[in-house]
């Protein structure tokens, strides 16, 4: 039991540190490949490696839909093409900047979480978690904002690209959370066939803005430039950070899983740092508030669970006395 208990550790520590570390290896990238090819010929790739291995794991029945082809479709389009556009658009606008503000993004998954189960599946949190949802919330617009709120509202060359990245992030929290569909499956079927179906999709919405004149496509010396960006984002945050966390998080628990998403912005935090970006006061500030908060209501969310069954176990012995 301990054993899987620190396999499921190091997956999902391995998959937030390359989560992290994706944003500044993509910045670089963008300088010589635009972020829409850069995501079909990384995911492209990734859905290359992951068939053959679903094939050898589970068989041709695996691949069949069973009924949810639609529900899958959706679901992989929200991350695979929603998600890995829009966030690296999202970061290539922006700059440096686009850096800690994807970043950041992303680390507001699990609050994001919650807002979207209070909307949608009418799952009020308590007053507790709301205060950690609103202080994460405060974190990210220092970091989005750098501390001035009116410049940035009034400024659309920034105020669009965060938009975009935010929208890419709730598209990632609603493919997550569509998993509990697909509960009977593999982490690596849901994986590999949500990969194939998004993916799929976001290659027939480039090439029709390729062929728009929207993008252009990248020349053959633009590709060999990106190798190693391409690389390490195919092999870490692709193959390994996905299929690392969706096992990992099946171990340990959402409740546990969730914390090392904490590990997403202090690594962008470090990388930046020493590729010589620029890290102001409001992104370590910004950063502390959203670690804060998530370690802050995983504590209380412990608490309460322990609370209910204590309850629970008084319960049943006061009933068995009875």
């Amino acid at each position: 039991m301990k054993n899987n208990v620190l396999v499921g550790a190091i997956l999902c520590f391995i998959a937030a540190v390359s989560w992290g570390a994706m944003f500044p290896v993509a910045h670089a990238a963008f300088k010589h490949i635009d972020p829409f090819y850069f995501t079909i010929i990384r995911y492209g790739a990734v859905t290359l490696i992951l068939i053959p291995i679903l094939l050898w794991k589970e068989g041709k029945k695996a691949f069949q839909f069973e009924g949810k082809g639609l529900s899958l479709w959706f679901f992989g389009t929200m991350a695979f093409t929603v998600y890995n556009l829009l966030i690296f658009w999202g970061e290539d606008l922006l700059g440096k900047s686009g850096v800690m503000v994807a970043s950041i993004m992303e680390s507001l998954m699990p609050m994001i979480s919650i807002i979207i189960g209070w909307m949608i599946l009418k799952k009020r949190p308590q007053f507790f978690t709301l205060l950690c949802v609103l202080v994460s919330f405060i974190g990210a617009m220092l970091v989005i904002t750098k501390g001035n709120i009116q410049a940035f509202l009034g400024a659309t060359d920034d105020f669009i690209p965060s938009i975009l990245i935010l929208i890419a992030v709730i598209g990632w929290v609603i493919y997550t959370m569509g998993g509990s569909e697909f509960s009977g499956w593999s982490a690596l079927r849901y994986s590999t066939l949500s990969c194939l179906l998004g993916t799929v999709t976001a290659i027939v919405i480039i090439v029709g803005a390729t062929l728009s004149g929207f993008i252009s496509a990248p020349a053959v010396e633009s590709i060999k430039a990106v190798k190693p960006h391409l690389l390490f984002m195919i092999v870490f945050p692709g193959v390994i950070a996905l299929l690392g966390w969706n096992i990992g998080v099946s171990i340990l628990s959402p409740l546990n899983g969730l914390l090392f998403i904490n590990f997403v912005p202090v690594t962008t935090l470090l990388i930046s740092i020493f590729q010589g970006n620029p890290v102001t006061k409001f992104d370590l500030l910004g950063t502390g508030f959203i670690i804060v908060s998530l370690v802050s209501n995983n504590m209380f969310v412990r608490m309460l669970q322990k609370k209910e069954a204590n309850q629970s176990v008084q319960t049943y012995l006061h009933e068995r006395v009875s």
